[in-house]
């Protein structure tokens, strides 16, 4: 039995629960409480979420200080209990990947770690894109919209944020480089996030200049290098792997063509090769398309054709990652996914034996039942895993069975799951969602006072 189900009995037991259900509920049944305590009734309000078959009751949190005030019932949130209560409990982690319990905290507190973690945890991301040759079938802004998606793997808090007037440097930018291409003949390449390969000097690309005699600059100023920061000695900044961005065939053949008719017309005539095709399969189709177009009408016979090329497919480009916060945009989110559960109770009302233990435990489809020998060659259900409920009520539904099963969620118990894109692992992402929650909080406190 885990800590909350020993916690369930504490409230009401379940004989005492399955008592009044059989009698019917009667305020003269109800025990005398000392002041300055709750009924056990109305504190199993406060602390549990009742799940029925059709909708959940007592789903509301009460946290002002007056609700209970006759009763002589402080109820208002105080620092004290919160620390006596409050507990982290990590269940599983791995690098990308961390589920925990939160014990003892509101859900309006759960909620806003969740959101921060979204939406205001800094990551790098990529920015800007300068495109020098670029005949991909894909378009410039979709490609610098799949780049930009592109997790990279840097603490984020080795940099500073790049304003409208601040100069790209190496405390601000990351400049990535990807040249990529597909030769004729040759099979169709795929091009992957891992050819973004790092320039710790800075740009490479040369800005334009109206004045021709003016000395050459590039899109950066760095005054150092990158690798030779002691941050990144031994560690290069990359990129997820395995990340598709693009895929590059052999070669496309381009008509260029003029008319005096059809000068704003269709002037380009693209004729997409195969993967494995030859250049000669390729013109064979021309041929074939212009004999097509000789039965059109005589004013589309004034097309000339002046040449035909074969383009091979390419990309080379340069992308500038800057440092950013996910309200922004969510390719500066540092989660996959950050999400939360109130910790699932489950109560069994009766003892369930024989058949009906083989049947509820055939209901479930998480595995929350199990059986035990109950003696004398009888066999019970037990609950074997809680944890594991995931609330669909196929236990109470049908042939009374909400009076024998009880579901309930605990109000101050979150499973709490955060599954990290790589950038910083998931245990440090919790830990910077703190600071910056404390960070408002003394804000706040600055700003009433």
């Amino acid at each position: 039995m885990s800590e909350q189900e020993s916690s369930s009995d504490e409230i009401m037991s379940s004989e005492e629960e399955e008592q009044q259900q059989k009698e019917g509920f009667s305020y003269w049944n109800l025990k005398d409480v000392e002041r300055g305590q709750l009924p056990p009734h109305i504190r199993k309000q406060g602390a549990r979420v009742h799940c029925k078959s059709d909708a959940p009751t007592n789903t509301e949190t009460l946290q002002y200080s007056g609700s209970y005030a006759s009763m002589g019932v402080d109820n208002s949130l105080r620092l004290d209990p919160f620390r006596e209560n409050f507990r982290i409990k990590i269940i599983a982690l791995d690098k990308d990947k961390m589920e925990f319990d939160m014990i003892g905290i509101d859900a309006a507190v759960a909620n806003a770690f969740r959101r921060i973690l979204i939406s205001e945890v800094p990551t790098m991301a990529i920015e800007k894109v300068f495109i020098a040759n670029n005949t991909s079938v894909i378009q410039d802004e979709v490609l610098a919209h799949r780049l930009g998606l592109i997790p990279i793997k840097v603490d984020p808090r080795l940099f500073e944020y790049l304003s409208a007037n601040d100069t790209p440097n190496e405390k601000n930018t990351i400049v990535l480089k990807l040249h990529a291409r597909c030769n004729q003949g040759q099979p169709r390449h795929t091009v992957y996030s891992q050819e973004l390969k790092w320039l710790p000097n800075g740009s490479e690309f040369a800005k334009e200049s109206e004045k021709p005699d003016s000395k050459l600059s590039t899109y950066t100023s760095f005054s150092c290098s990158q690798d030779s920061l002691p941050e990144f000695a031994g560690n290069p900044i990359s990129t997820m792997e395995d990340i598709i961005v693009a895929k590059l065939g052999p070669g496309q053949i381009v008509l260029k063509a003029e008319s005096d008719v059809w000068m704003m017309d269709l002037i380009h005539a693209v004729v997409v090769c195969g993967i494995k095709h030859d250049i000669d399969i390729g013109l064979l189709v021309l041929v074939r398309v212009l004999a097509v177009m000789s039965f059109l009408p005589d004013t589309r016979l004034q097309v000339q054709v002046l040449r035909c090329l074969v383009i091979l497919q390419e990309i080379e480009l340069e992308a500038h990652a800057v440092k950013g916060m996910g309200k922004t945009h969510a390719k500066w989110s540092p989660v996959g996914t950050a999400w939360y559960r109130m910790f699932p109770e489950v109560v069994l009302l009766d003892n369930i034996e024989g058949e009906d233990a083989e049947e509820l435990m055939k209901k479930c489809p998480s595995g929350v039942f199990d059986i035990e020998d109950a003696g004398n060659g009888k066999k019970r259900t037990k609950v074997a895993d809680s944890r594991a409920c995931t609330l669909c009520r196929e236990c109470i539904r049908g042939d009374e069975w909400e009076k024998r099963v009880s579901l309930h969620r605990v109000k101050d118990h979150f499973i709490f799951t955060i599954e990290s894109t790589g950038a910083l692992p998931p245990e440090a992402l919790f830990t910077e969602a703190v600071k910056i929650l404390e960070a408002k909080c003394e804000r706040v406190i600055t700003e009433l006072s």
